[in-house]
C-alpha cells in the first residue's frame, strides 16, 4: 500500500507550518530542485529524474506550496543473505537549506518507516551522502567498496589462471551490447549480497553517455566474452588519449562495471583490459571489496587501492529480518534491543537459528547482547563484526561469548557490494 496524499494524519513541525505528504506530479519539479540543492548537485534532467522515480513512494515536507524535504524509495528485488527480497531502495533525501534542524528529515524518516513496513519490506538501503545523518535513524554501513588504479606495464595475471579456448571476445558500442549485458547481470546480481535486479528504466540510467558527463573520456564501450550459447561476462568501459611530455603515450581506461558469470570469462575481460594497446593506467571506480583480480595478479600490491562507502542498512521489521535470513553457523541468544524511530523493534528477541531455518520471538529472558537497531542493520549482511562495537564499548554483552558466537552465525565467506548507486 502507499500512503494517500490528503492522509489526515500527515505529520507536521511544531509551529512550523510544514507537513509531510505524496507530492503530485505536477510538484515534481520543485521536490527535484530541493533535492539539487540538498545535494548540491550541478544540475537535474527531470525527464531522467521521471524514468526511476516511484512519485507513490515519494515523500516531501511542504512548506506551504513549497517542498522544503524530500526522501523516495525503488522498490528493488535484492540478493540478501537467504536469497532475493523487496528491498526499500531509499534515495532522494534532502532538506531545504532554510529549513535544516527543525524535524523536517525526523518526520520525512518516520513517515517512511511506516510506509516500508506497511508494504510488507523487512529491509530499508541506501548510499550515505554523510554518514554521520543515518546512523541516528538506525542504519548501519554494512558494505563497503573498493576504487584501485592499475599501471598495465606492472600489471600481470599469474600463469594459472582459469582460461578458456573456447570463449572469444567481442567489443562494441555500450547500446549494442544491451540484451546480452542484461543476461550476464541478472544471473552475477542474485549471487552477490547486496545486488538488485535491473528494470528496463534502471539499464536506461545505466547506458545513458551524454558527453557532459564522460569527464573527458570516449563514448561507453563494451567488451562482452563469450561462446556459442551466449555472453558470460562483460566489461563496461571508457578511453582517453594522453601523452607525456616525451611523445609517451599515457592513455587511460575507466571502467564502468565488470560482471562476469564464469572464472574463464573474468580472466578474458581482464587479459583485454590490461593489455589494450596505449592504455597506460587502468582504474575502477568502484569495484567490490574481494574482486577476484586481486587474487589473480602476479603481484596484487600493484593495485592502489582505497576503501570507500557502500550499502547502509536498516532493519524496518526486525523480527522478520532475521527469520528470513540465512546463518552459517547455530545461534540462540537472547537480543534486547533500541530503536528510537521504529518502537515495534524495541525490545527483547530471542533469536534461534541454525544452517536450515531461524526463529525471532519476544520474550522476557534476561538478555545476553544489548545493542541498537543500528548494530544490527551494520551485521546483517554478513561483513561487518558486531565485535568491533564491542570493543568500542557501544554493545553490552552480559554473556562471555555471545556476540563472538552471533557474529560466527552471522558471517559470509563472501563479501557484500552494491554496483549501482541509487
Amino acid at each position: 500500500m502507499s500512503f494517500s496524499r490528503d492522509a489526515a494524519a500527515a505529520e507536521s513541525g511544531p509551529g512550523a507550518g510544514w507537513h509531510v505528504r505524496v507530492p503530485e506530479e505536477s510538484e515534481l519539479p520543485a521536490v527535484a530542485q530541493t533535492v539539487r540543492e540538498a545535494l548540491l548537485a550541478p544540475t537535474f534532467d527531470l525527464d531522467r529524474i521521471r524514468e526511476t522515480t516511484e512519485l507513490d513512494r515519494t515523500l516531501a515536507a511542504f512548506d506551504g506550496p513549497q517542498p522544503v524535504g524530500t526522501a523516495g524509495v525503488h522498490s528493488f528485488t535484492m540478493a540478501l543473505p537467504g536469497g532475493p527480497r523487496p528491498v526499500a531502495a531509499v534515495t532522494g533525501v534532502g532538506v531545504w537549506p532554510t529549513h535544516r534542524r527543525r524535524g523536517v528529515l525526523s518526520a520525512l524518516m518516520r513517515r517512511q518507516f511506516a510506509d516500508i513496513r506497511e508494504r510488507g519490506e523487512d529491509v530499508a538501503a541506501l548510499f550515505a551522502s554523510e554518514g554521520g545523518i543515518y546512523g541516528r535513524f538506525g542504519y548501519g554501513p554494512a558494505a563497503t567498496a573498493l576504487d584501485f588504479t592499475l599501471r598495465t606495464r606492472e600489471a600481470a595475471l599469474r600463469p594459472e589462471a582459469p582460461r578458456d579456448p573456447a570463449l572469444r571476445l567481442r567489443l562494441t558500442e555500450a547500446g549494442d551490447a544491451r540484451k546480452g549485458m542484461a543476461v550476464v547481470h541478472q544471473a552475477a546480481a542474485v549471487q552477490r549480497v547486496g545486488e538488485f535486479q535491473r528494470s528496463s528504466a534502471w539499464w536506461n540510467k545505466v547506458l545513458r553517455d551524454p558527453p557532459a558527463e564522460r569527464g573527458g573520456h570516449g563514448p561507453l564501450l563494451c567488451a562482452v566474452a563469450e561462446d556459442d550459447a551466449g555472453p558470460l561476462g562483460y566489461a563496461l568501459y571508457r578511453t582517453k588519449q594522453q601523452w607525456d611530455e616525451h611523445g609517451a603515450s599515457e592513455g587511460s581506461l575507466r571502467i564502468k562495471e565488470l560482471y562476469a558469470t564464469s572464472p574463464a570469462a573474468y580472466t578474458l575481460l581482464w587479459e583485454h583490459i590490461l593489455t589494450r594497446d596505449l592504455v597506460f593506467q587502468v582504474s575502477h571506480d568502484m569495484a567490490p571489496p574481494d574482486d577476484p583480480l586481486f587474487h589473480l595478479l602476479s603481484d596484487p600490491y600493484r593495485a592502489r587501492r582505497r576503501q570507500v562507502d557502500n550499502l547502509w542498512v536498516r532493519l524496518v521489521d526486525l523480527q522478520a529480518a532475521l527469520e528470513r535470513r540465512s546463518y552459517a553457523a547455530p545461534v540462540d541468544t537472547v537480543l534486547e534491543v533500541a530503536d528510537r524511530h521504529c518502537p515495534w523493534n524495541a525490545g527483547r528477541w530471542r533469536l534461534s537459528a541454525d544452517t536450515t531455518a531461524a526463529r525471532c520471538s519476544a520474550t522476557e529472558d534476561s538478555p545476553e547482547i544489548r545493542l541498537d537497531v543500528s548494530h544490527l542493520g551494520a551485521a546483517y549482511l554478513g561483513d561487518t563484526r558486531l565485535g568491533g562495537y564491542l570493543a568500542a564499548g557501544l554493545i553490552d554483552e552480559a554473556a562471555p561469548g555471545a556476540v563472538q558466537r552471533l557474529d560466527a552465525a552471522l558471517h559470509r565467506s563472501d563479501r557484500p557490494y552494491c554496483g549501482d548507486i541509487f
